[in-house]
């Protein structure tokens, strides 16, 4: 049986597809009483867009959808309270597929080969689509505070609805800084697909990366070493549709947020937006703990020599004024060994 559904995109990330097809139970949905007392079997093919990088990487069956599990919920359903109609069917079965962790969309479709119909036919079926930033279901798992809304910056037709001066889009592109860093799995190779992912965004474009440099944990609980860089780029984006990106990236490559200062597979934080000042309860600019950290400074530093920042002045010589430093593993990395001019003042 073959369920071809669309990609599904966001943040300019196609997502991977796990699916479960032709699950086959008899139940008692229909309008009709008899359809609701004798019963008759139903189909059901069930596609869940997730990341399965993390998955692979670590081969741990917690990073991914277990497909037995949900084969049986969607069992569950078909057999169980009957509903009049298919499409109310659907709709649970989407509902359930999102009660597992990391899915971020589903297509649903469900199949009723024996309705009672009075002409020959081959099959009766409704498909849908539901994703995190449609389905309120979930919107506690929504990404980053404009997801859903109608300004949502995955939505290339959404018009922007402006409440504070991050969600203002610049007039033409605009330098700015990422830091990124992990200490889960295989960090260095989640760190290049995240670069590219974010080259991939709309109205984003990567200008330059630092070294790639080891740094200690700060605070947290006890965990391994981090691999971290710094990521120049230009972006047509608002501050706060920049952070939804950079959120979405995040979940595509297994980012969880259950321990405060814990280990990661992941982080982007956006460093500095082309000098711009604000405080909001989903962002603050500049970031307010990057002239602390080495881990930022000092890559920024060999990347721009002559960078500036705000709270700190002269990037070179802040970075070399923390008492603790970095180890530098890779001194061009990945592969941009000639990075775009550095712009001349973040202040």
């Amino acid at each position: 049986m073959t369920f071809h559904v669309a990609p599904y995109l966001r943040g300019g990330v196609e997502y991977d597809q796990v699916a479960v097809l032709g699950i086959r139970v008899q139940g008692r949905h229909g309008v009709l009483e008899r359809e609701r007392e004798a019963g008759q079997l139903f189909l059901a093919d069930v596609v869940v867009h997730l990341s399965t990088q993390p998955a692979a990487a670590t081969d741990a069956l917690e990073w991914t959808v277990n497909y037995s599990r949900l084969a049986d919920r969607v069992a569950e359903i078909l057999a169980g309270d009957p509903s009049q109609l298919i499409e109310t069917v659907a709709e649970h079965i989407a509902t359930a597929a999102f009660e597992f962790d990391r899915v971020e969309c589903v297509d649903v479709r469900v199949h009723k080969p024996q309705a009672p119909l009075h002409v020959e036919f081959g099959d009766v079926t409704v498909t849908i689509r539901r994703d995190i930033r449609t389905a309120d279901l979930t919107a506690d798992k929504r990404i980053g505070s404009a997801a859903g809304l109608p300004d949502d910056p995955l939505d290339p037709g959404a018009a922007p609805v402006v409440r504070d001066s991050f969600d203002e889009r610049p007039l033409q592109p605009v330098p700015a800084l990422l830091a990124i860093g992990g200490n889960i799995g295989d960090v260095e190779a989640t760190l290049r697909r995240a670069i590219h992912d974010l080259d991939r965004v709309p109205g984003v474009e990567v200008r330059s990366t630092s070294p790639l440099v080891r740094s200690r944990p700060q605070g947290g609980p006890e965990q391994p070493d981090y691999l971290n860089a710094v990521v120049r780029i230009h972006t047509a984006l608002s501050p706060r549709e920049l952070l939804d990106a950079c959120m979405g990236i995040e979940m595509v490559h297994g980012r969880e947020r259950t321990v405060p200062n814990g280990p990661r597979t992941i982080d982007i934080d956006i460093i500095d937006f082309a000098g711009l000042t604000g405080l909001a309860l989903d962002l603050e600019l500049p970031h307010p703990r990057a002239k602390e950290r080495a881990f930022v400074l000092a890559p920024w530093a060999a990347m721009e020599p002559s960078a500036t920042f705000g709270p700190v002045g002269r990037v070179a010589d802040a970075a070399a004024a923390l008492p603790e430093g970095v180890t530098v593993v890779a001194q061009v990395w990945p592969g941009r060994a000639t990075p775009a001019p550095p712009p001349a003042s973040s202040e």
